[in-house]
C-alpha cells in the first residue's frame, strides 16, 4: 500500500508539477534519515552475519528459516535506497529547475517498495504455512536413513519447518523383512538416532516401516 501510494503521489506530481519549498529542510531531514537507516542496516547485517555463514545475502534471504532477519534487512535496504532516490530526485529538481525530477524520485520509491513487498510475500509465505527442509538437510537426512542398520532403503519422506530450529520429518522406510517386532523397533530407534545426529534440528521424527512396492506398468 505504501508503494502504491508513492506511485500515486509521484504520478500526481508528474502531471501537476510545482516548485519545491524549503529544499534546505528537505536535505537536512533526508541526510539525518540516511544516517539513522545506515546505522540500523549495519546492526542488522552484523546480527545476520552470525547465522549467514558462507551464503550470499540473497541466498541468506531465500533460505533463512528465521523470518525476522530477512524482513529487517530488506526493510533497511529498501529505506536506504528510497532515501537515496528521494535525495537524487530532489537534487536533480533543484539543479535543473524541473520539479518533475522530484516526481520521478517518488515513483522510483513506489516501485522499490512494491518490489520489496513482493519478495517478502514470496519468501515469508513458506515460513508462515510450513516450509520444507533445505536441500542440504534433505540430502543429509536421506543419507542417514539409507545408511542406517537393517534399512533396505527410503521409500518416501516429507519434511516441514515448525520453527527456525525445529524440523518435522515423516518417513516411510523399507526395513529387512525378516526382523522380529523387537528388532524392528530397535532398528527404527537407531534410524532416529542417526537422523538426529546428521540433522540436529530434526526434533520431531515419525517413521513408518513398510515394504517397497513396484509401481504397476
Amino acid at each position: 500500500m505504501g508503494g502504491l501510494f508513492a506511485l500515486y503521489e509521484g504520478s500526481q506530481k508528474l502531471l501537476h508539477p510545482h516548485g519545491i519549498d524549503s529544499a534546505g529542510v528537505a536535505y537536512t531531514i533526508l541526510s539525518l534519515s540516511m544516517l539513522l537507516e545506515g546505522f540500523s542496516l549495519r546492526t542488522a547485517m552484523r546480527e545476520a552475519n552470525h547465522v549467514r555463514g558462507d551464503r550470499t545475502w540473497w541466498q541468506f534471504i531465500r533460505t533463512s528459516k528465521a523470518p525476522e532477519l530477512p524482513v529487517v534487512l530488506l526493510e533497511d535496504v529498501g529505506a536506504g535506497l528510497g532515501l537515496l532516490f528521494a535525495l537524487s530526485g530532489l537534487t536533480l529538481a533543484e539543479v535543473t529547475g524541473n520539479a518533475r525530477w522530484d516526481a520521478v524520485g517518488s515513483m522510483a520509491i513506489g516501485l522499490l517498495l512494491v518490489c520489496i513487498a513482493i519478495v517478502l510475500a514470496v519468501e515469508m509465505k513458506g515460513l508462515l504455512i510450513g516450509e520444507a527442509a533445505s536441500d542440504d538437510d534433505l540430502d543429509a537426512i536421506e543419507r542417514s536413513i539409507n545408511g542406517a542398520p537393517r534399512v533396505n532403503g527410503l521409500i518416501h519422506m516429507r519434511t516441514m519447518h515448525l520453527g527456525p530450529e525445529q524440523l518435522l520429518v515423516a518417513a516411510k522406510i523399507d526395513y529387512d523383512n525378516g526382523l522380529t517386532i523387537a528388532e524392528l523397533a530397535e532398528a527404527i530407534d537407531r534410524t532416529e538416532v542417526d537422523l538426529r545426529a546428521a540433522v540436529p534440528i530434526a526434533t520431531l521424527v515419525y517413521i513408518e516401516p513398510d515394504i517397497r512396492r513396484e509401481l504397476a506398468e
